[in-house]
């Protein structure tokens, strides 16, 4: 956290994400030199911020062009001599702006200009602090494809002169959306790994989690982020339970519910309130989160509210339609009203093209036949949802349920 707040502060002088991060590694190696003789200073994060400052100061120097943001900077931070004499001035100036600075750092990291995946890998590498090498192993692609993406992130916000701002009116609310899609998606890659052998990621959804509770904090009069930071909270609450002692999934209605964290499950139902209590409209996130709290609120598989949940999912359709919110509002009817009835709504998505290598519309369509004792039928559609997803643990388990289905047809016939 602190190399964001280095960055996120010298990042609002230079406007320039990549050149504030080079000047706090600049700053880093500076405190690895000096700190072992001089001894570490009383507030190292500030002694760090200092000196990443005035490093920034002598870039601009060097820069004719740049001139008038010298004086802007020399009124700004008063800096004569070393940086351990402007330790106080700087101090202040912490103490007023960091808050915002981290913002702007969070707004600029997200901008729409990048790509979804450039702003994945910004984010964790500007605010989460991860290596370019802990990005890649976390997404399972090549170290060097994380690099080019950050380099080109950089380059892209420079060429498109990016200001390092928080957006205000109406632009915030699409900027914001961004924002809180990448820690999401990040959140999504941990909780539920789409490729490689682990069923989960758990340091992703602790870094999804950690950003979003400070999203919270620096913009706590946003319902979304207080419905985003729920959401995640309940979800991650079911972590423990999610696995089998070798490793393998546990479905949600089979989870040992003694094994949620129910610390986590308070957080996130008080993130809910808090949101509700903004008075806003629902959006995608508060809605989800209600979703999810309906989960927790149960304390027994049989006892979760899928009619409520089915109405839930309705509102999400409308709020923000998408062929994913069907097929898991299929799944809520499906448990609420019939298997029958689920597997109708199903049926209706099959030719949706964005649902075509969706490994998940397969294997619901599958679980749905199961109940319906239409066993040949379900085995072949969660082996297709086997040969669809990327993950292997999902893929064992699928193709479990497919043996078991044929073995239930067998067994009938």
């Amino acid at each position: 956290m602190e190399s964001a707040k280095v960055i996120a502060a010298v990042a609002r002088l230079v406007r320039d994400v990549g050149l504030a991060e080079e000047l706090a590694q600049d700053a880093l190696v500076a405190a690895l030199e000096q700190w072992p003789q001089s001894g570490v200073p009383r507030n190292p994060g500030a002694w760090l911020t200092a000196t990443a400052k005035n490093r920034a100061v002598d870039a601009l120097r060097r820069k004719e062009v740049l001139r008038r943001k010298i004086d802007e900077l020399g009124h700004e931070l008063a800096v004569e001599g070393d940086g351990a004499g402007a330790l106080p001035d700087v101090d202040a100036a912490l103490d007023d702006d960091i808050g915002d600075d981290l913002l702007r750092l969070v707004f600029t990291a997200c901008h729409p200009v990048l790509s979804t995946e450039a702003r994945v890998a910004l984010t964790l590498r500007l605010l989460g602090g991860l290596s370019t090498k802990e990005i890649a192993r976390a997404f399972l692609v090549a170290e060097p494809t994380v690099a080019q993406r950050i380099v080109r992130a950089k380059r892209t916000l420079a060429e498109a002169k990016v200001p390092f701002e928080v957006p205000q009116g109406p632009e915030l609310a699409g900027r914001l959306s961004s924002v809180l899609e990448v820690v999401y998606l990040v959140f999504n890659e941990g909780y539920s790994a789409t490729a490689g052998e682990d069923w989960m990621r758990p340091a992703l959804c602790e870094e999804a989690l950690r950003l979003g509770r400070i999203l919270a904090e620096l913009a706590p009069a946003e319902a979304e982020v207080h419905g985003l930071v729920a959401l995640m909270e309940i979800q991650a609450s079911r972590a423990g339970a999610r696995t089998g002692p070798a490793g393998e999934p546990v479905l949600l209605l089979d989870q040992d519910r003694g094994r949620w964290d129910h610390v986590l499950i308070r957080r996130g139902l008080a993130a809910l309130e808090r949101a509700e209590a903004l008075g806003t409209a629902r959006g995608p996130y508060r809605l989800q989160a209600e979703i999810a709290a309906c989960h927790a609120r149960a304390r027994t598989a049989e006892e979760t509210d899928w009619v409520r949940i089915a109405a839930l999912y309705a509102v999400l359709a409308q709020v923000t339609p998408s062929p994913v919110v069907e097929l898991n509002r299929a799944v809520a009817v499906g448990m609420a009203l019939g298997p029958a009835r689920g597997l109708a709504l199903v049926d209706g998505l099959t030719a949706e093209p964005a649902l075509k290598a969706y490994h998940l519309l397969p294997s619901v369509r599958g679980d749905l036949l199961a109940r319906l004792g239409r066993y040949p039928e379900a085995a072949g559609e969660f082996r297709r949802a086997a040969s669809l997803t990327g993950n292997g643990r999902e893929r064992t388990l699928l193709l479990a349920r497919a043996a078991a289905c044929t073995a239930a047809a067998d067994g009938g016939a």
